[in-house]
């Protein structure tokens, strides 16, 4: 595998831009320490629920995470999730409630991250990021993979218990490849998965599977899927996607056949597309781009040259 080193520097991925946020892992087995942080009046906190949160615009036209002072903060002691330090050595946590606190003014509104990533600052995005994750995590890993007893959540939030038979149970990623697959004349191949609106098309996407490199899956998903060979594999770049827990490996695949044979079960459709054909198609409507704040818009944006149309990525 080579890497793809020379093309991801020109516009930052969707939560990956550098957040400015130390996630300080070390104290977070240090109950004294965490608990002056929350007492600490220069602490803030949001409230995540369902993945969302509450976003708000700011005067100058920014949108923010709405986030308070701790101790103005709704009560809850074991979902309250240490997120990390600024370098102004402001505290971060958030808080795990059933459903978002309403607002006074009534300016905010609730976001998930397809809305609020595209739209947050670094800092605010990867503390939304961490947190979202960390919830999906905390909402269906309550019982112990080992005995079934219920766990009980430790680190402030990053580690859950048994207490019955001892084990520890930490959050869970699970590493899946995305490709933009190109061939020999340059066109890029793109599908419609079988849920989705027509003309919505992407890049290619599958699970890594036990005892699988990454250059294996890239190889086996796109023959699985679209029944097309695949050669030369050249890593881009990672994206945390917790949709629910996934962390998005990203490649550039050179095919090495163009016959396409859908499997119809993930994949409806699956087309060739030159630079050419597919302008063409985003500006008849035909195809819909992918959304903006997936990595696979970049992965396109790559081959394509430029970025993609905007008026379809909700």
């Amino acid at each position: 595998m080579t890497t793809w080193t020379d093309h991801t520097a020109d516009r930052p991925i969707s939560l990956t831009a550098p957040s400015g946020i130390d996630r300080a892992a070390h104290h977070r087995l240090d109950e004294a320490w965490l608990a002056a942080a929350w007492s600490h009046p220069t602490t803030r906190c949001f409230v995540v629920s369902g993945g969302q949160v509450l976003i708000d615009e700011t005067p100058d036209g920014r949108t923010e995470l709405v986030m308070t002072p701790s101790f103005e903060a709704p009560l809850t002691e074991a979902h309250r999730y240490f997120l990390g330090i600024d370098e102004d050595s402001v505290s971060y946590f958030a808080l795990q409630k059933d459903a978002l606190p309403g607002r006074i003014d009534q300016s905010a509104r609730p976001a998930g991250l397809r809305e609020a990533g595209l739209l947050l600052s670094p800092r605010d995005a990867g503390l939304m990021v961490h947190a979202v994750g960390l919830e999906n995590w905390q909402r269906t890993h309550r019982f112990c993979s080992r005995c079934g007893e219920r766990t009980v959540i430790a680190a402030a939030g990053h580690i859950r218990r048994c207490p019955a038979c001892g084990a520890e149970h930490y959050p869970r990623t699970d590493p899946a490849v995305i490709m933009a697959v190109t061939d020999e004349d340059d066109r890029i191949l793109l599908g419609r998965q079988v849920h989705w609106p027509e003309g919505r098309f992407s890049t290619l996407a599958g699970f890594v599977e036990p005892g699988e490199s990454i250059e294996q899956a890239v190889r086996r998903e796109v023959s699985e899927e679209v029944g097309v060979s695949v050669g030369q594999v050249e890593y881009v770049a990672s994206q945390p996607w917790p949709f629910p827990s996934s962390l998005m490996l990203g490649f550039m695949a050179r095919a090495t056949s163009t016959d396409i044979d859908v499997d119809g079960d993930e994949i409806h459709e699956a087309r060739w597309f030159s630079r050419d054909e597919l302008a063409a198609a985003f500006e008849s409507g035909e195809v819909l781009p992918p959304y903006g704040i997936s990595i696979a818009a970049r992965l396109i944006e790559l081959w394509y040259g430029k970025p993609l149309p905007m008026r379809s990525m909700i």
